[in-house]
């Protein structure tokens, strides 16, 4: 079994030199590499043990088996699709970049590398997994007691009561922990975004302790006190629909079911975009963007 107080990271690159120079950095910054020197070499390992990993940084163009290719059959696999991965270019061009987003690479590194960004864009992938897998916990822990609902109302307020919610309702889907992971990037954008009036620029202007502290701050001030994220519950033999209406004034959300190029580097926002890929079979904006509505169908395969 992994040690779960060790980053284990997987650097699949068929360059020598490459290889040498991340286990210098990660090992450094206190991560634990292996590494693989093309897709099919990496896949085998992945496979071998899939909770062996908690990231993967993977070279585009290598022999035997391309970053792409690699990418496809893990976002395939049933427990390797979650595993976040960091897409390595040579170039930043925007069709490299679009293919690589429409294969589920969220997170994006360039050659030659920029060594913070390179920790920073590692630290943000691996902080990602480790809240989803104490989700994940959480959601296998749960008492299964809430199968016969069919509609509920609920009202969170703070960050840790919408993923405590999101673990509650992610329960009552065919598949609870993809589920788990779009219902509380959803929730916790209606919070931090919707209610609280946190911009994009703002959140890309903090760390990840800073943007907790202000998120706090924000919370305790009078004009924010009373607002609320409320989200309605519905189940029918078809579907289930999850409703989310928070406070604020909207967003063009246009700009975030998808991501875009220009914002493939940054360590946020992409959230939504994850949300309507993997979690769920439609995301659809309601008005000025308050409203969200989440369908998981429980008819046709994902």
């Amino acid at each position: 079994m992994p040690d779960p107080t060790v980053t284990n990271v997987l650097v699949v690159d068929d360059n020598a030199l490459d290889r040498r120079l991340l286990k210098v950095h990660l090992e450094g910054d206190g991560y634990q590499p292996a590494f693989a020197t093309n897709g099919r070499e990496a896949l085998e390992l992945l496979e071998r043990n899939d909770e062996a990993f908690d990231v993967v940084l993977l070279d585009r163009k290598m022999p035997e088996m391309g970053g792409l290719e690699l990418l496809a059959k893990m976002k395939e696999h049933p427990r390797l699709r979650m595993i976040p991965v960091i897409l390595q270019t040579a170039f930043a061009q925007e069709d490299e970049i679009l293919e690589g987003i429409r294969a589920g690479a969220y997170y994006y590194l360039t050659k030659p590398y920029n060594v913070p960004m390179l920790l920073t864009v590692v630290r943000t992938a691996a902080s990602d997994y480790a809240e989803y897998k104490e989700m994940r916990t959480r959601l296998r822990q749960q008492v299964e007691t809430l199968r016969l609902l069919r509609h509920a109302a609920f009202s969170v307020r703070t960050v840790e009561e919408a993923r405590d919610l999101a673990t509650v309702l992610a329960g009552e889907c065919p598949d609870p922990f993809t589920a788990l992971i779009g219902l509380t990037e959803l929730l916790l954008n209606a919070v931090e975004h919707g209610n609280l009036g946190i911009t994009y620029d703002e959140k890309s202007a903090m760390s990840r302790k800073e943007w907790q502290a202000e998120v706090e701050r924000r919370l305790s001030l009078p004009e924010h006190a009373a607002k609320r994220v409320d989200v309605i519950f519905e189940r029918d033999d078809a579907a289930i629909r999850f409703t989310i209406r928070d406070s604020g004034n909207g967003f063009d959300w246009s700009r975030f079911l998808d991501i875009d190029p220009s914002r493939a580097f940054d360590t946020h926002g992409r959230g939504i975009a994850m949300a309507r890929r993997l979690s769920f079979h439609s995301v659809e904006f309601l008005g000025n963007g308050n409203t969200v509505v989440a369908t998981v169908s429980l008819t046709a395969d994902r």
